[in-house]
């Protein structure tokens, strides 16, 4: 199908501009100035929306089990509600636990995704046992698999958690064969000490599960995997949803020695606290437990994080989505703070609420578009397959009307979850149209798709790199 999308503002890393798009069938095959693109397609009006690239969420946990149980969403409902919110592509985290094989935690994964997936995905590994057989893992799944980064842990041991020795052998088979490492930075043996601490003084409520992770702990480690990072000949690392002011400081402080270290945050650390979501009253804040946790509103931590975003920082806005209901999983830890099941759902608003972020002269239109999408991209060798508005590529495309509204809660969003994070929330912007590969899945809020039409995305290598 040959499809024109007229009118319309495209945004792109260079920045806003008239043109229209011409799609033809998955790919994107022209764009024209305005009142130059030949007659006969079928045409979408775009006046006065932009036309941006379909958003990539880099970080998501669809069915990830956890504590006991496991995230809320599906890959089903997950990329059926991500769809609607104009993502267009998410990755997701395979898993490998301590003495199991790497390729049975992809193929499990792989195993999952079958047939379920409204939109294109691909996978990150998590490498929970860091041995020999692991490490040549990782050489297959670069040479073989499309999966070009790997995730460790710092924090929870007995689970995730490595030790520098493994990191640092990690790191090394990362530099060999060109991966990223993704690093989960919190001081783990530390924060047990202070959880178990705060439970023997009868501090149990969820406000505890912040206290008992300050942001000393998040800047230690990252700084630690920074310079594990440089003992490995600069392995590049990535630092996921980092949330704080004294971590960001340890990447800004990398990155100004020209190092290949990159971190992302999330929307929840930009915009809610520690003392108004998840201090809320009786066992309410158990809404918004996440690690790295939400922090103190007190402090300039927000303000920080958009200056990141900015200057470059902080490279990319992921979800982390991980979502749990209330009932029957959140509630798995009244009484004991340590055992809810950490996670906020996101996944349909992360385009809407960094949208936000124009709207308060916080960021450009295309440093929007280039956290959400493009950077994203380019950062986990998808470009420019995937991305941007271009000849050639892939046309994920997201008509958004800037004069739109959008109010958020779990009356109206399509996660599986019996809460919203975003609760009550009315924003300006709503995403009005979106294409994955060439076909209309939402419009006006109705969604249009079918499960099982997403495809697997092997990635390249990262391009991002300095």
């Amino acid at each position: 199908m040959t499809i024109l999308i007229k009118g319309g503002t495209v945004v792109g890393p260079s920045g806003p501009y008239s043109g229209d798009v011409l799609v033809d069938g998955e790919t994107i095959a022209a764009i024209f100035a305005p009142g130059q693109a030949p007659e006969g397609p079928e045409i979408i009006d775009a006046t006065g929306k932009y036309v941006i690239p379909g958003a990539i969420d880099a970080h998501t946990h669809m069915q990830m089990p956890f504590g006991g149980t496991e995230a809320s969403d599906t890959f089903d409902t997950g990329t059926r509600a991500a769809a609607i919110g104009g993502t267009t592509t998410i990755i997701d985290f395979a898993i490998q636990r301590y003495g199991e094989v790497v390729q049975d935690g992809l193929a499990a994964w792989h195993a999952k995704t079958a047939d379920q997936c409204h939109i294109d995905y691909g996978f990150h590994m998590i490498i929970g046992g860091v041995d020999d057989d692991s490490l040549k893992a990782m050489d297959q799944l670069v040479a073989s698999e499309g999966i070009t980064s790997f995730k460790l842990f710092m924090a929870y041991p007995g689970v995730f958690y490595s030790d520098d020795g493994q990191i640092l052998r990690a790191m090394q088979k990362a530099r060999e064969n060109g991966a990223m490492i993704m690093m989960h930075a919190e001081n783990g043996p530390a924060i047990d000490v202070l959880v178990k601490q705060a439970l023997e003084r009868g501090e149990t409520d969820p406000v505890f599960h912040g206290l008992t992770r300050p942001q000393e702990l998040e800047a230690e480690a990252t700084s630690r995997a920074i310079w594990l990072a440089a003992v490995a000949a600069d392995c590049p690392l990535y630092i996921v949803h980092l949330s704080a002011s004294k971590a960001l400081e340890q990447v800004r402080n990398a990155r100004d020695l020209g190092r290949n270290v990159f971190a992302e945050t999330c929307p929840q650390y930009l915009y809610l606290t520690l003392e108004d979501q998840l201090g809320a009253p009786g066992f309410e804040g158990a809404k918004w437990v996440c690690s790295t946790p939400l922090r103190s509103g007190k402090e300039s931590h927000r303000a920080d994080l958009w200056q990141g975003l900015r200057t470059n920082d902080l490279s990319v806005v992921s979800t982390d989505h991980c979502p749990f209901c209330m009932k029957d999983q959140k509630e798995m830890g009244i009484g004991d703070f340590s055992k809810i099941p950490n996670g906020i759902g996101s996944v349909e608003h992360r385009v809407d609420l960094l949208y936000q972020g124009v709207v308060e002269k916080k960021l450009s239109l295309a440093r929007w578009v280039e956290t959400i999408a493009t950077t994203p991209a380019r950062m986990f060798g998808m470009y420019p397959k995937k991305g941007i508005i271009a000849p050639g590529s892939d046309a994920d495309i997201v008509l958004y009307d800037p004069n739109g509204r959008t109010r958020i809660s779990v009356e109206t969003h399509h996660m599986n979850m019996d809460y919203s994070a975003w609760e009550g929330w009315e924003i300006d912007g709503k995403v009005d149209t979106v294409l994955s590969r060439g076909e209309v899945i939402a419009s006006g809020g109705e969604y249009k798709g079918r499960k099982g039409r997403g495809k697997y995305v092997p990635r390249s290598l990262s391009d991002y790199l300095v």
